[in-house]
This record gives C-alpha cells, structure tokens and sequence, in this order.
C-alpha cells in the first residue's frame, strides 16, 4: 500500500492574508499533478460527506490540496461570502503549481461552495489551471441559487447562514452565540416578528450575506458582481459538471454545461443523479435507486483528471458526454448532449371541485398529431371534437397562513428527495389534476413547464406546482415541483419546474398538485406585495386563489420527452 504523506503548508495572498491548507500526498520522488479544493467548513472535512478522502486521490498519484478560504478553518482575514474567491484563487493556483514536487499542472474539485470558489478560479485563465470538475453551483447566483422565480429560497439560505454564523462564532471563541445558533439550526426560528428576518440573525449574525441576499430580492449589480454568469464569458477550460435532480441548484449546474457547451473548445460532460445536494447515494427520500445509484463520483473524476492532468487515455472522452440517471427505470442514459426533445401536453380539466376529490381534477392528453399542429391552444380546443365538451370551469381554493401547505421533498426543502404525498394532497388548499393510467411507458427528460390561468383576490400571491406518480395503491411520490411568486398577474402565469429524468410506466398515473405555499420552503406570502424582509408575521392575510380551466383557459403542463 502507498504511503501517503500528510502535512499543512500555509501561503500568503497578495494583501497579506495566511491561507492554510493540508497537503495529502504519496510518498515517491516522481513529480505529481496537483488536485486542489477551496472550501469554507474545515479543511479536515475536505467535502467527505459525499467525496472519497483526500487520501484516496493521492494513493492515486496526486498531491491534493484541501485549502481553508480566507477567515474560514486555521486561515486568517476576514470571511466574506464569495467575494475575495477570485483574487485569492488567483494566488493559490500561483502557489500550488510552484510546488516543486509538482508537475505544475492542476485540477479543481468540489460541490456546492467548492464548486463555486472553482468558477472564480477558472476565470483567470492561469494556463496551470487544466481542468475543473464543478458539482451543484449556481451559475446565475439570483436566480440559480438565492430566489426562485422571485421566491427567497428561506430554508435553504436560512439553514446555511445560521450554520455559516455559527462557525464564525466558534472561531471567535463566542460559546453562548455559538450555542444559540446551535439551536437555532436544529430548528429553524421561523416565528419570529419577522419570519424572514428571525432575531437571531439580527442579533449574532449581522455581517452574515443573508441580510445582503434578503435586502436584495430583484436582479442587480449587487447579483451581478458575484454570478459567474458575468463572469465566465471568456473562460475555455474542460469542465466535469455535476448534479441532482433534487438539489436545489440543479438550475445553476445545467445553465452552466449550457452555456460552457455552447462556447466551448474543450469538452463539457455532464452527469446528473437522483441525489439532493447531499446525500449522494441509492437512497433518498422515500426511494431506493438501487445499486446504479451508488457515488461514482470519485472514480469518474480519477478518469477526468488522469486524463487531463496525467495524458492518459481513459477512454472518458470516447464516451456519451451527458449520462441522466432515469428515475423509475432505475438506470443511467447517455446522450450526446442535453437537446429539446418531443413535447406531449396535458391540459387541465375540472368539474370544480379539485380541491376536494381525486376523481374532480383530470389531467387531458391531446392526440401527438394535433400538438404538432401550429395551433393556439384555444384552437386546438375548437378543432378537437371532444375537447369542444369541456366547459370551462374555476376551481378555487383559500391559502390560510395560520395553516400554509408544508413543504414534502422535492429539491427546495430539507430532507429533499421523493416522498409519499398521498396525505398532503387530501387537503383542501391544493388542487390536484390527475391523468388516466398509462397505456404504455412515458420517458420524461428535460424541461417540465406548468401554464395556468390562475388569480388571486390579493396584490401579490404564490403558486407551487408539484408533478408526482400516482401508483394504482394510492400512493403519491413527487418528481418534479417548481415554485413561482406572482406581483403583476398575466395570465397565463408560467411555472418552470425542475428538470427531470424519469420513466413513468404504464398503468400509472400522472397527477399536477397546485398550492399557495410550500413553508417552509419559501416564506409565506403575505399577499400584501410586501417582500420577505418587510414582511411582519401578522401581515400575512388570507388568500383565495382561483384557478381557469377549460377551452377559453387552457392551462396545462407541458413535458419534454424521449423515447
């Protein structure tokens, strides 16, 4: 067995600052290519919680580098979320490819915010920097990672800034902060006068980013200055991308393989599994995804980087450049590339009574042929014999926030993965549109988008959509959900869910799951058109939503498929 040699190296940055790192590598006078990670919670972590040990790489031929950023672990200054990664990636590659056990050429690895402190390296173009592997990142940091579709993602970004806080704590030697935020982690204070904006933040975290995130609730400069989207625009560099189908910043890893694919020179491979953002693994949720998806990560970067790093041929390269993990059947695809494919659509039928009754809400496949047609659906419904029986109809239901819809799964709250919903959906504040059972199989993979005509009785409101599988047994297991707030109604309101690879098989169902919340997800709307960070607990009013449908309001879902 491979000896491998441990130690901490610290170097400092262009203003002075002492970055610490522990270097892994094994014992031998040949000269290695370096594999780097810059991350936030600890060096000694070193993103084990879904990664092999540093050792491991290095038994491989590497020297890893697990560096603690600025004022994060054993390195000094000052921690300041995101924003000192790019001038001190920049010194960090200077240092480590000086190494003089070194080959000098190096390679980055890391999910999340080490996904992140990646981008900001790469953007320099430091000719040592070879290849990249990021994995669940945000490339528009608004709209990929902080909102979704102008709704503050509060479980989420509350959650990591109370642990973020909590560790600035703990450096600082403050145990009676350190234990309040402790606490508050393990429950999340979301009663406080302001739910959005809880005391304890205001108190022991007022440096956190989270008050910069809350305070800024439209697109901007102040998103702009950090997205790598704006960022990016000139960086060439082979990049391994990595994601879930239920990890919240799925957007921001296949905007990212768009666009580097897009531009890009050297080649952009894409790998997306059934995991949230952590764990990664078979099970999740209610399900298990069987042995094929176990974490093949590491073995997967090892041919990556030998490749890039070392000039081996590993093969990778000769293979699919996109691998889906397809739900339901339980096996990988590989695809030369994420491509639109074929679209079915089903349109929502009610007899009004949604909300109530599994047999109310139906869910209505148009004929291929007449979706290939160049039709408006208002056409579509005049020229189809039976779609000119359905009448149009309203389903309304009243979001009480005193009550608002919990939060089940899905890729926005946590534990996020797929659950039996059968339960949630019996009550009386959501709607439910269900298909007939399948006559053969269905492939969804890629864009699922709900259309709905749907209005509320106050300035401002909040539309979740959720798509599940109805088993014959009753049971009800989420897929796919997205989440929408509504300040300027236009009608229809477009919902984009979160991508998806799944097979649905015969004999099972479809169903659509329309609420006014998902808390807490996403802060209770107040239906005032207050924004979370002005919202009082005692504003939030009650709100009666009312849903079209029928052939002068087409809503709809629309699903991307393959064969």
């Amino acid at each position: 067995m491979t000896k491998i040699i441990k130690e901490t190296r610290s170097m400092l940055t262009r203003d002075g600052v002492r970055l610490e790192a522990d270097i892994y590598r094994p014992k031998t006078e040949l000269k290695l290519p370096i594999l780097l990670m810059r991350q936030p919670y600890g060096k000694a972590i070193a993103s084990t919680v879904v990664y092999a040990h540093p050792s491991w790489y290095a038994s491989h031929g590497y020297i890893v580098v697990i560096q603690d950023v600025r004022g994060r672990g054993t390195s000094g200054g000052k921690f300041e979320l995101f924003t000192n990664e790019i001038a001190d990636g920049l010194d960090t590659i200077n240092w480590v490819s000086q190494f003089p056990e070194s080959t000098g050429k190096v390679g980055m690895y890391g999910f999340s915010y080490q996904g992140m402190t990646q981008l900001y390296t790469a953007l320099h173009q430091h000719p040592s920097l070879v290849a990249i592997a990021p994995a669940m990142v945000g490339y528009d940091l608004y709209s990929d990672w902080a909102y979704e579709n102008k709704a503050f993602c509060l479980q989420a970004n509350l959650g990591w800034a109370i642990q973020l806080a909590a560790e600035t704590a703990r450096l600082q030697g403050d145990e009676s902060a350190y234990q309040k935020l402790y606490s508050a982690s393990r429950n999340l204070p979301l009663s406080d006068t302001i739910p959005a904006n809880p005391d304890i933040m205001q108190k022991l975290a007022v440096d956190s980013f989270y008050h910069q995130w809350l305070n800024n609730p439209f697109p901007g400069e102040y998103w702009a200055k950090l997205s790598p989207k704006n960022l990016l625009q000139d960086v060439d560099i082979p990049m391994l991308h990595i994601g879930g189908w239920f990890d919240p910043y799925l957007r921001g890893t296949l905007n990212l393989y768009r666009a580097m694919k897009a531009k890009s020179s050297h080649p952009q491979h894409l790998i997306v599994a059934p995991w949230a953002h952590l764990p990664w693994g078979r099970k999740l949720g209610n399900i298990d995804y069987g042995i094929d998806a176990q974490n093949l990560i590491d073995e997967i970067q090892l041919r990556w980087f030998d490749h890039f790093l070392k000039g081996k041929d590993t093969g990778i390269l000769e293979e699919d450049s996109v691998s889906l993990f397809e739900m339901g059947s339980k096996q990988w695809r590989d695809f030369d590339d994420i491509s639109q494919n074929h679209e079915i659509i089903y349109y929502l039928v009610s007899d009004g009574l949604a909300n109530l009754r599994e047999d109310s809400g139906m869910l209505w496949e148009y004929p291929e042929e007449e979706q290939t047609e160049s039709l408006s659906p208002q056409e579509l419904f005049t020229t189809n014999s039976e779609a000119t029986q359905l009448p149009n109809t309203s389903d309304v239901i009243v979001h009480d926030p005193w009550r608002p819809v919990p939060a089940l799964g899905g890729h926005s709250s946590f534990p996020g993965g797929s659950f039996d919903r059968s339960s949630l959906d019996c009550r009386s504040d959501i709607l439910s549109y269900t298909s007939p059972p399948l006559e053969t199989d269905l492939h969804i993979a890629g864009q699922v988008t709900v259309e709905v005509y749907c209005t509320a009785d106050t300035p401002s409101f909040d539309l979740c959509a959720i798509v599940s599988v109805v088993y014959p047994d009753g049971k009800v297991f989420n897929f796919t959900q997205g989440y929408i707030r509504v300040d300027s109604p236009v009608t229809p309101i477009t919902i984009p869910l979160q991508e998806t690879c799944i097979k649905i098989a015969k004999n099972n169902c479809l169903r659509l799951s329309l609420s006014g919340a998902c808390f807490p997800a996403y802060p209770v709307n107040p239906g005032t058109g207050k924004y979370p960070q002005e919202t009082h607990l005692i504003d939030a009013q009650i709100i009666t939503l009312t849903l079209k449908s029928g052939a002068d309001y087409p809503s709809r879902i629309r699903f991307s498929v393959i064969e």
